[in-house]
């Protein structure tokens, strides 16, 4: 799947930030491949590009209509269609990372091939997948798990990997969602995996390489969420971790979408273990990562303080602090590049 920039994104009329965390991702990690932005009336998501209307992002050298909301389910709302038939009808491609196939819906189907335009579905890719096997491979991994869902593993697993790589290890960053497949060209959408095929996915994800190679793996949902604790499990299993990461946001009460209590950062430690030792008996957590926006700065160094203290390990921002507390301790645990 080759997805052409530059890209134009829409934000529909999502309701909240964290619905548009598709694009966001994409502004915040390659901005240089984003030109505008197509909002809705009633739209609370802004990316900070320019608002633009489709027929302006075609006249600005725009190549693909990308669909940078996402909602529970993955659906393609009715009055959304008519915005991806514009794109189409004004020459672009169109990429999306919902659940439903574009093509699915026959009106955008039509004015793909009318124009013979593209159309990508990020979540779907056409590799058959086996069971996973939990064999020991070679190499060493590294896995961002949550207390929740949309809590900054992605942005957790991409600034490990560019610490890491800054600081002389090999390493690669192995997106598991959408996002992160627009982001770095490449991946596995896990959630749009058959149930029995996830762990096996993620195997084929982090595959066996060099003994001193890291591979820095997206985390999906949560094992605490009643949603998506599947697609969690089996990642964990299947990807193999050596060492994991603990994302949170600590102003949340419950867990999003849901009526469930967040649970906290130690019992997502020791069921991340307990789980995760049925593949790798040596699996051990070696740093939290926080989403601090909420907090003024002297709040936020505070409150990681507190953490790292409490649970004696680094805790850092990845976005405002950076990663290299836990590039020391990887470091002290694994050992230097």
């Amino acid at each position: 799947m080759e997805i052409a920039h530059p890209y134009l994104l829409f934000l529909g009329d999502v309701h909240d930030a964290l619905a548009a965390k598709t694009a966001t991702g994409i502004v915040d990690w390659r901005k240089d491949w984003c030109l505008g932005q197509v909002r809705l009336e009633g739209c609370a998501a802004d990316t900070g590009l320019p608002d633009m209307s489709i027929a302006e992002g075609a006249a600005a050298g725009v190549k693909t209509f990308v669909i940078g909301a996402v909602n529970a389910g993955g659906r393609l709302p009715e009055h959304w269609i008519s915005s991806v038939v514009e794109a189409l009808d004004a020459g672009l491609d169109v990429a999306s990372g919902l659940h439903i196939r574009l093509a699915s819906v026959p009106a955008i189907k039509e004015a793909a091939e009318r124009n013979g335009r593209a159309l990508h579905d990020v979540r779907h890719n056409n590799e058959t997948f086996a069971t996973g096997k939990g064999t020991k491979r070679t190499g060493k991994r590294i896995l961002a798990v949550g207390t929740d869902c949309s809590v900054g593993k992605k942005y957790t697993a991409l600034a490990m990997d560019k610490a890491m790589n800054e600081r002389g290890y090999k390493s690669t960053f192995c997106p598991t969602g959408q996002t992160g497949v627009f982001i770095s060209g490449r991946g596995v959408a896990l959630d749009a995996v058959i149930a029995d095929f996830i762990s096996g996915a993620a195997e084929w994800l982090s595959p066996a390489t060099d003994e001193n190679h890291w591979q820095i793996v997206e985390g999906q949902g949560s094992l605490f969420h009643p949603s998506f604790a599947g697609v969690t499990l089996g990642l964990l299993h299947g990807s193999q971790p050596d060492g994991f990461i603990v994302c949170h946001e600590p102003t949340r009460t419950k867990m999003r979408g849901v009526e469930a209590p967040l649970p906290t950062i130690q019992q997502v430690i020791d069921l991340t273990i307990q789980c995760g030792k049925l593949t790798n008996p040596d699996i051990k957590c070696v740093g939290i990562a926080v989403n601090t926006k909420a907090l003024a700065e002297d709040e936020a160094l505070a409150y990681l303080a507190k953490l790292g203290e409490e649970h004696g390990l680094p805790a850092t921002d990845p976005v405002r602090f950076g990663m290299e507390s836990i590039v020391d301790k990887v470091a002290a645990d694994f050992g230097a590049p």
